[in-house]
């Protein structure tokens, strides 16, 4: 009775800790409602935060004084954001694009026609195609100009403006082609005033300075201008060129004094993202949201920002600087870590060959204890590649005029110092010693950050970029893929230490704290990685204790992982639509017969994650590694899942979950890549240790009753005998030569143990050459007494 419920008390026990993670969220203060009674949006493309000083740029340094200020992400539909594409993002609060060719990686001239049929308004001829463009061709649905189609009158001065404040069908309802020289009676005219004041480009100081100094000069005669009871968002609405940068974001009214700008989207303070600036808007002047909502959310100011303005414009230009090294610096390092694992994968194969020890005067020469010493170190150095590089962003060498040689360095440092502590860390002799390490430090390095704010996953190498847009708080692709493959190992190395009927309760607290971890919006934030963890824990709890995974073992994870998403689903349908997480704004698109865009852009950034990205070589590099050589007879995997059932348990819940996390998140196999690059080596170290003390002799411990579990017994991967009177340590070896489904050794109960003999020569196997059983000794005999393996022993 309690075999069969157990499984079902560990489900639930999983999917109430998932749903506890997932909808526990920050206490959000009610929305202020209407705050003012005009909005006017200054953009100026292209401006950045090192533009901006009391010299060059004196009215805007009083303006981000006195109001909030943030850095902002301009992405839009493609990739540089060109100016156009900017305004016409700004206009329709989701990502645009202005159809027509570009260059590969610039900005073409914008070519955009304005007519003023009146000496009121203007109409764009080419709205219509833009609309459809945006409708038929690109994964967002977008509408342009639903900005402007939410109020009753607005403003554009510019033509950058006009794009931004044209309804779908093309008009403008008053235009200004330049600022007059008095704008008052114009910015007044309507509650939504757009005002563009030209563009920040090039490289050179001087030229950037020239041109900021007179878009501060026209943006002194807005301010002078300003309606009363007015919000003033000044932005640098796009990029001028590749690669991309962060921008200036300011906002100045009542309600805006002195912070940081946010908001939903991001998460994140002091980030805030293009799209949000029309949300922002509408809920200033207190108007509805579209029936369409828009993908960004209404920023907010929070307090908590330096009162010295230069201290706190450095923060910001800072991100900016870190954001463009990380694009350049994470190519190569994924490329590099990718290619020696691969080398090192096949360096592996020779001595994975010739790692069984031989009795007899037949068979390979033994490769050198030195060689595999050294082996050994660089799989452990493989596998804590990515938590060095994750802590090497705690030191700045971004700001170095060789970023990339300053992150190596550190890199390497870092790795040194892991690599020593885990040689140096007591158990390294045995089996699991160096699993259980690199397991522990690399769930401890992402846990840590994640718990401190995730500021090393933020602009990080292997966290995520602001320049990005897709996430600004919690864990990123990389951190989910080796946190959750950190968690699980040492939840299985935990376990295997434990008699067997303890083991599913063992992985279910770790892993449900991991659970925690990944789905809190106070931490990880991430649902989707909180239900793939949900569902890999839930397959490795049902085999921890031994055995392999039935189809009533799969239906328990099936259910516990579909229990946690309708949980969650039901609970997050319940908020209002601003505070949706994204299954429930899938969920609701679903409802409204929009549910299909979601999910074009799921595949889609699933087939270009999936083409273009180096750890797409590390999931697949890893996966042949296992299938085609660990796994096989001479691989040594197979025997060290049947003498360590939680390992194997944890290793199948952690690809489970990461191929779940990578395809539903739309990372593809970004997830498994990085889970990989910890899981594989470590499988491939284990193995050798195995495959090293394969012909050791066991002798069962006298007097020690049989565990008998969920599982079965008798089946080589069950039983917890060896390693200490409570039952702790691996389960007893199978004989030599024997998988998991080999006869386990006789109860010393039933059959007295015998003095050890010496073995007998073996003769070689025609087929692979390695030799065969020791005579005597065969499949299925019980070993001779008076010897234990090292696997017992070490542990």
């Amino acid at each position: 009775m309690r075999r069969r419920i157990a499984p079902i008390l560990l489900t639930l026990v999983v999917v109430v800790l998932g749903i506890t993670a997932l909808t526990a969220r920050p206490e959000r203060a009610a929305s202020p409602g209407r705050t003012a009674d005009f909005v006017v949006l200054v953009g100026v493309a292209g401006l950045r935060w090192e533009d901006v000083d009391p010299q060059t740029t004196p009215t805007l340094w009083r303006m981000a004084q006195k109001g909030s200020i943030g850095s902002l992400s301009v992405r839009s539909a493609h990739r540089p954001t060109c100016p156009v594409d900017g305004w016409l993002t700004l206009g329709a609060g989701s990502y645009a694009a202005w159809n027509g060719s570009r260059q590969a990686g610039g900005c073409p001239p914008a070519q955009v026609t304005v007519e003023q049929p009146d000496g009121i308004g203007a109409n764009l001829p080419d709205q219509g195609s833009v609309v459809l463009h945006n409708q038929e061709r690109l994964p967002w649905g977008t509408v342009p100009g639903a900005l402007a189609e939410s109020v009753r009158c607005s403003v554009a001065v510019g033509p950058g403006a006009a794009v931004a404040a044209a309804r779908p069908f093309g008009r403008v309802d008053r235009y200004a082609p330049a600022l007059p020289a008095d704008p008052a009676g114009l910015l007044g005219s309507c509650v939504l005033s757009i005002v563009d004041l030209g563009t920040v480009t090039g490289e050179d100081p001087a030229a950037r300075a020239a041109v900021a100094s007179e878009a501060d000069a026209r943006l002194a005669r807005v301010l002078a201008a300003r309606p009363p009871r007015s919000l003033v968002l000044v932005a640098g609405v796009s990029d001028t060129d590749a690669p991309s940068r962060l921008h200036v974001a300011v906002a100045d009214g009542p309600g805006w004094e002195g912070g940081w700008l946010t908001s939903a989207s991001t998460g994140r303070e002091g980030y805030l993202q293009l799209v949000d600036l029309a949300p922002t808007a509408l809920t200033a002047l207190g108007r509805p949201m579209p029936e369409r909502l828009f993908l960004g959310r209404p920023a907010e100011s929070v307090g908590g920002r330096p009162t010295d303005l230069a201290a706190a414009i450095a923060a910001p230009a800072d991100a900016d600087r870190e954001a463009a090294a990380q694009r350049r610096v994470a190519d190569w390092f994924f490329t590099l870590l990718a290619g020696a694992q691969v080398l090192l994968a096949v360096a592996v194969l020779p001595l994975l060959r010739r790692a069984r020890r031989h009795a007899g005067p037949y068979g390979p020469e033994p490769v050198s204890r030195r060689v595999v010493a050294v082996v050994e170190l660089l799989l452990v150095a493989a596998a804590l590649a990515v938590p060095a590089a994750l802590l090497a962003d705690a030191v700045p060498w971004w700001r170095g005029d060789h970023a990339g040689v300053y992150f190596a360095g550190v890199t390497v440092l870092l790795l040194v110092a892991a690599t020593a502590v885990v040689r140096l860390a007591p158990g390294h002799a045995s089996t699991l010693g160096p699993l259980g390490a690199v397991a522990g430090l690399t769930t401890l390095a992402v846990g840590l950050d994640v718990l401190t704010g995730a500021r090393l996953q933020l602009n990080g190498v292997v966290g995520y970029s602001a320049l990005e847009g897709g996430r600004y708080a919690g864990l990123g692709t990389v951190g989910l893929g080796v946190f959750l493959a950190g968690s699980l190992l040492s939840a299985g190395w935990l376990a295997q230490r434990v008699r067997r009927s303890w083991r599913p309760p063992v992985m279910v607290a770790v892993g449900g704290a991991a659970v925690l971890v990944v789905g809190s919006p106070y931490l990880g934030a991430d649902p989707i990685g909180a239900i793939a963890l949900t569902a890999g824990l839930s397959v490795a709890a049902a085999i921890s204790a031994g055995g392999w995974l039935t189809i009533s073992r799969l239906a328990w994870a099936t259910m516990a992982g579909l229990a946690l998403t309708i949980g969650f689903a039901v609970l997050d349908l319940r908020r209002p639509a601003a505070e949706r997480g994204s299954l429930g704004r899938f969920l609701a698109a679903v409802g409204d017969g929009t549910g299909g865009l979601t999910v074009h852009r799921s595949s889609t950034a699933n087939f270009e994650t999936l083409v273009n990205s180096p750890l797409t070589v590390l999931a697949l590099a890893g996966a042949l590694l296992v299938w085609f050589a660990l796994l096989q007879p001479w691989g040594g995997l197979m025997r060290l899942f049947g003498i360590y059932p939680a390992m194997r348990a944890a290793m199948a819940g952690t690809a489970v979950a990461a191929v779940i996390g990578g395809v539903l998140g739309g990372d593809a196999l970004d997830v498994a890549g990085a889970a990989a690059a910890l899981v594989v080596p470590m499988a491939a170290l284990a193995a050798l240790r195995v495959l090293d003390h394969s012909t050791d002799r066991t002798l069962p411990d006298a007097g020690r009753p049989r565990d008998e579990g969920p599982g079965g017994t008798g089946d080589g991967s069950g039983g917890d005998t060896g390693g200490g009177p409570d039952g702790a340590g691996p389960d007893r070896p199978a004989p030599t030569g024997a998988g998991p489904g080999a006869a386990r050794t006789p109860d010393p109960g039933a059959e007295p143990a015998t003095a050890a003999a010496p073995p007998a020569p073996r003769a070689p196997d025609p087929a692979t050459g390695a030799a065969g059983p020791t005579a005597g000794t065969g499949a299925g005999e019980r070993a001779p007494a008076g010897l234990t393996s090292t696997e017992v022993t070490a542990s």
